[in-house]
């Protein structure tokens, strides 16, 4: 009879392998053993460690969002080489008033993650999902950014006439910075971004 694997220790393991990767590191910039139970005892370079480390999965960015344009005029304000003719105020009403300064942050799962799964980690994390406005926005004062990853903005959905719900994202296609719609059912492999903001 096979032996059941135990879940501690395929946890130890991959806590034993990330732990390894770090100690290589640092014995690889000329650090000691010495150095390396800091980490243990300097909780000051713990918060560093994790602050890097969440950096690196969570950019940041300050957009304003001017919510007396209309959607054609903040998809305009982007200047997209190409848009999704199914993006129209009717299927994606705007909501809000005047300009508001708002933190965009970028989360990046680094894996294959479904829409729900990105939404329910968003939400443990403390954040919603960005609606169009507020993609469109970052899209406008970050032209550069699409062109590094595609950008998703999961807080909108249009249920398109034949049942699909379709969600908003900025892509870089053949020279085209592209805002396109993508079913919400899909899954996003790990190239993918997603706009989120404080709840």
């Amino acid at each position: 009879m096979s032996r059941e694997k135990s879940e501690f220790l395929s946890s130890f393991g991959i806590a034993l392998e990330i732990f390894k990767a770090i100690a290589d590191a640092v014995l690889g910039l000329g650090g000691t053993d010495q150095d390396l139970r800091r980490i243990l005892t300097d909780k000051g370079l713990r918060k560093k460690i994790a602050e890097i480390v969440v950096s690196e999965v969570r950019q940041t960015f300050r957009v304003l969002v001017d919510y007396s344009k209309s959607l054609a005029e903040m998809i305009q304000a982007g200047n997209y080489d190409w848009k999704n003719n199914d993006i129209t105020q009717d299927h994606f009403p705007t909501k809000g008033n005047g300009q508001q300064e708002v933190e965009v942050v970028l989360f990046h799962f680094g894996r294959n993650i479904s829409s729900d799964d990105a939404i329910a980690e968003m939400e443990r994390a403390g954040y919603r999902p960005a609606r169009i406005e507020e993609l469109l926005a970052l899209g406008a004062s970050q032209p550069e950014l699409q062109k590094q990853y595609p950008i998703v903005g999961l807080g909108s959905v249009w249920l398109d006439p034949s049942g699909n719900r379709d969600v908003p994202y900025l892509l870089w296609d053949d020279s085209e910075r592209s805002l396109y719609l993508r079913w919400l059912e899909d899954d996003w492999d790990e190239l993918y971004r997603f706009v989120a903001l404080r709840k």
